[in-house]
């Protein structure tokens, strides 16, 4: 899409989106009878924080170029959903914004999906590593986290701070460079987020290794791969290690271990029998 169609496909949306909301539906006053439908340009303007000049000029298909704090304001006004303020930042040109932390539950659908992967281990994690949900082969394979206080129910954490996930993965060195590598990445995707910030600074806290490792500004990405456990009652493990991501909550991961041998099989659906 070139400039100008992009002007006047901003165009349209905005005046779109202004028509379809009421007063009551942002919180304004309604006084008497109104010939358009929707809110007034001067009341977005108002609830964006901009002038009603500049904001006349957006739904004019001027050329003019908001800038992404302006975006994000018109966002709110408008009370776009995800998939609207979306596509808002790609009319105005600006890439999306990642999603807070922890903004979203899991959807009952991939709740649900987790649970029917027993006997393989499965989990859902957010963009800061927060275990969300998880099944019972992932609890009797590395433990329960509602056990623990919510803070805690992270795989960074654990890794790094509890030493029975320590004894548990065989290649740990390997396995807890290579997670803060990925860590890492996506903390420099969140940066000034509220909880990277909060479990940075705890972690470097508690672990020796993280505070050596994390001022190397190692990054790295996420390839499948396996994985090999010593559990303390089910022996030896070794899984092959996928993440997938639902198209309209990518900010949830869906990571699961499916084995990578016989014996593993075997294993994993003894931990679950019971």
């Amino acid at each position: 899409m070139d400039g100008v169609a992009r002007r006047r496909e901003l165009a349209t949306f905005l005046r779109s989106r202004r028509e379809r909301l009421t007063p009551p539906d942002v919180g304004l006053p309604e006084f008497g009878r109104r010939r358009t439908p929707g809110l007034r340009r001067e009341e977005v303007a108002g609830l964006a924080s901009m002038s009603v000049t500049y904001y006349t000029w957006l739904e004019q298909a001027r050329d003019v170029s908001p800038s992404r704090a302006v975006v994000e304001s018109l966002a709110g006004a408008l009370r776009l959903d995800r998939t609207e303020r979306a596509h808002l930042f790609a009319l105005a040109n600006h890439a999306v914004p990642a999603p807070t932390v922890g903004a979203d539950p899991v959807h009952p659908t991939l709740d649900d999906m987790v649970a029917a992967l027993d006997p393989n281990p499965a989990y859902v994690i957010n963009q800061c590593w927060d275990v969300l949900a998880y099944n019972r082969a992932q609890a009797a394979l590395v433990r329960e986290y509602d056990e623990l206080p919510r803070a805690e129910r992270n795989n960074i954490w654990l890794l790094f701070a509890d030493p029975a996930l320590r004894s548990l993965l065989v290649n740990w060195s390997d396995e807890a460079r290579s997670l803060l590598a990925k860590y890492r990445a996506a903390a420099a995707e969140h940066a000034g987020d509220a909880r990277f910030g909060a479990l940075t600074e705890a972690l470097l806290r508690a672990s020796r290794e993280f505070r050596e490792w994390w001022p190397r500004h190692d990054i790295g990405g996420f390839e499948p791969a396996r994985k090999q456990f010593r559990h303390p009652a089910a022996g030896l493990l070794t899984v092959n290690f996928l993440k997938l991501a639902p198209v309209n909550h990518p900010e949830h991961q869906l990571l699961v271990y499916l084995p990578a041998d016989a014996s593993t099989a075997d294993a994993l659906a003894r931990l679950t029998a019971g």
